[in-house]
């Protein structure tokens, strides 16, 4: 039997499998495996949300219109430069496909989100990884990767899986090191976390070039990652070649009308920072003091090194925590099989992890 077949490269793209949400068996659930919001969302957005059932018959705005007007005003931006997206992934998707194609090359740091190579292959591009620096993307070995195919560069700045950032500075150096035809994308989905006074989301670069746009999430600190909703800021000729290509009704209208609340509670979204200012060292200290490393984070995520010892690797503690029904994730798909992946949750989850893992430590092999 004959059956269709798709285009070259696309059977060979592992399709992305995101942080497993339950165990067989088990009900009760901590779920700290994709790096979702500890606090929630807004109950201002969870009643916008309910308050658009009654249109649910009417296409959304397919403008997103109200929605980018909300966010020019709230970082002083032109609200025309802003495309909204069914989160950022799709933004990642449609660049690629816009701009890249057979026998050019998508460029990323070695541990850099997962959906960068996957977008690269699906438009029949090929993935090019840059060493890092101590679990940093390294400036110097981008550009040193970079040829005339190099046609994106991609830089998650807060990096997701590892938590490491770059200096504004080293940012604006990456792009001056570019040629002007290649597109620096900065994937700030965890800015709203950073409180470093030498990071910035990469706007300002957006604002001086031709050539970088920055995209961002509301599934993060706003807590809307089940409504898919994220916004990029690009020059007016990115916008245009983006529009071109993005589904016309591509935002759905209770996502519209959630983020748009979202945005107003600033108060929700402090404590949300506050939450993540206040656990992140402190589980730092905690894992440390059981003789778990931890890689510096200013995301609302940590990764946690384990031992290379025989039943106290990071596979045997996904097991034993498993079991006990948390959920932490395993990130051997990103190279980095020693550690997994912790997000940052309630004071009770938290919790729970460390006393877990400081058994699982003392257990005698």
């Amino acid at each position: 039997m004959t059956t269709p077949t798709p285009q070259p490269g696309i059977l060979d793209i592992a399709p992305y499998k995101g942080g497993e949400s339950g165990v067989e068996g088990l009900s009760d659930i901590i779920k700290l495996s994709s790096n979702e919001s500890a606090l929630g969302p807004s109950p201002r957005a969870v009643e916008a949300y309910k308050a658009i059932a009654d249109d649910l018959h009417r296409y959304p705005d397919g403008g997103a219109y109200l929605l980018r007007q909300a966010i020019a005003a709230r970082y002083g931006i032109a609200a025309d430069q802003i495309v909204c997206s069914n989160g950022s992934d799709e933004f990642i998707s449609l660049i690629t496909a816009a701009y890249c194609g057979e026998g050019d090359e998508v460029l990323f740091s070695q541990h850099g989100f997962l959906m960068y190579p996957l977008a690269a292959m699906a438009a029949g591009a090929t993935p090019v990884t840059a060493p890092e620096t101590a679990y940093t993307a390294s400036v110097d070995a981008l550009l040193a990767k970079v040829t005339d195919r190099t046609k994106l560069v991609f830089l998650a700045n807060p990096n997701n899986p590892t938590g490491t950032y770059l200096p504004s500075a080293e940012v604006k150096r990456l792009r001056d090191g570019l040629p002007e035809d290649v597109i620096l994308v900065v994937d700030a989905a965890y800015a709203e976390f950073v409180s470093n006074n030498d990071y910035t989301s990469g706007m300002e670069l957006v604002s001086d070039n031709a050539n970088t746009v920055m995209t961002r999430t509301f599934s993060k600190i706003y807590g809307l990652a089940g409504l898919r909703i994220g916004w990029t800021y690009c020059p007016p000729h990115i916008i245009d070649v983006i529009h071109r290509v993005r589904g016309p009704f591509n935002v759905n209208a209770a996502a519209q009308a959630a983020a748009c609340a979202a945005l107003e509670d600033i108060a929700h979204t402090d404590a949300a920072k506050g939450h993540n200012d206040t656990w992140v060292p402190w589980l730092i200290k905690e894992l440390g003091a059981i003789g778990l490393e931890c890689i510096p984070s200013v995301g609302n995520f940590l990764i946690i090194r384990f031992p290379a010892e025989e039943g106290r690797t990071s596979r045997d503690a996904d097991a034993f925590l498993s079991r006990r029904g948390i959920l932490l994730r395993r990130i051997d798909g990103y190279g980095l099989p020693e550690f997994l992946r912790m997000t940052v949750g309630t004071e009770a989850e938290n919790k729970a992890v460390v006393d877990n893992l400081r058994e699982f430590m003392e257990l005698d092999r």
